[in-house]
């Protein structure tokens, strides 16, 4: 089966994600317009490639999701949350957050994501979805330092993570717990994961089908949410 390249002209059409290749590619080439991203994501599509490769886009089966309502809490993250004295916002640093997510680190040593795949081209990209209200980062400060957080892309009622990384111990996963709490209660229902890790599954993320995945997001991309209410709820994050 041949790579289906796409055109520059075309910023909306994609190969059917059926025909993806075995491991989850499915074409090649293109652009990172905040309009092909956006199409991208809204069909179940994301880019991943290094630097001055051609940009590749996935969708791979099955796919690592996280419900909202099912992050799991375990007894020492708990007791972290309860005694934790990080200070966590929204949108206050994205660009610094996509930077760190960049640095080699040794607490994900099982993401697959863990490489050079976030350059100065993917920066500039969801720094640019970022400025229109689609990207958004969720940070932990310490004594005004960055020491943790992640980033994704939101679309309607739908969250698509892209990448998370943690200075400090739990960091990354308060992050992900106020996220879900925050998301939870303004009716998103699923982040996706990409692929699986370790690091994720035990945080509760699973695998699902790809035709459940489509539903899901052909569902949520549809319901819009207000730009504005991209603030953290001044009780969160709450411990068990």
């Amino acid at each position: 089966m041949t790579l289906p390249w796409l055109s520059l002209a075309d910023d909306t059409q994609f190969p059917p994600i059926e025909h993806a290749f075995e491991d989850g590619l499915v074409a090649a080439g293109g652009d990172l317009s905040p309009k092909r991203l956006l199409n991208a994501y809204q069909h179940g599509l994301f880019p991943w490639f290094n630097k001055g490769d051609p940009i590749l886009w996935w969708s791979p089966n099955p796919r690592m999701v996280l419900f909202t309502d099912q992050i799991k809490i375990s007894k020492s993250l708990n007791k972290t949350l309860k005694s934790s004295s990080l200070i966590i916002t929204f949108d206050r640093a994205f660009e610094d957050v996509m930077t760190a997510c960049s640095q080699p680190r040794t607490d994900l040593t099982d993401d697959p994501n863990n490489d050079t795949w976030i350059h100065p081209e993917m920066i500039e990209a969801y720094v640019g979805l970022h400025q229109q209200g689609y990207a958004h980062s969720i940070e932990c400060w310490q004594d005004d330092e960055l020491v943790g957080g992640l980033y994704g892309i939101a679309i309607g009622h739908m969250f698509f993570g892209e990448s998370m990384f943690s200075r400090v111990r739990d960091s990354s996963k308060i992050a992900l717990v106020t996220l879900c709490q925050q998301l939870s209660r303004w009716g998103f229902k699923m982040i996706d994961c990409q692929v699986y890790s370790e690091h994720l599954a035990s945080l509760g993320a699973k695998e699902i089908e790809q035709g459940e995945f489509i539903t899901n997001i052909n569902k949520l991309c549809q319901q819009d949410i207000p730009s504005a209410q991209w603030r953290l709820d001044s009780d969160l994050p709450k411990a068990l």
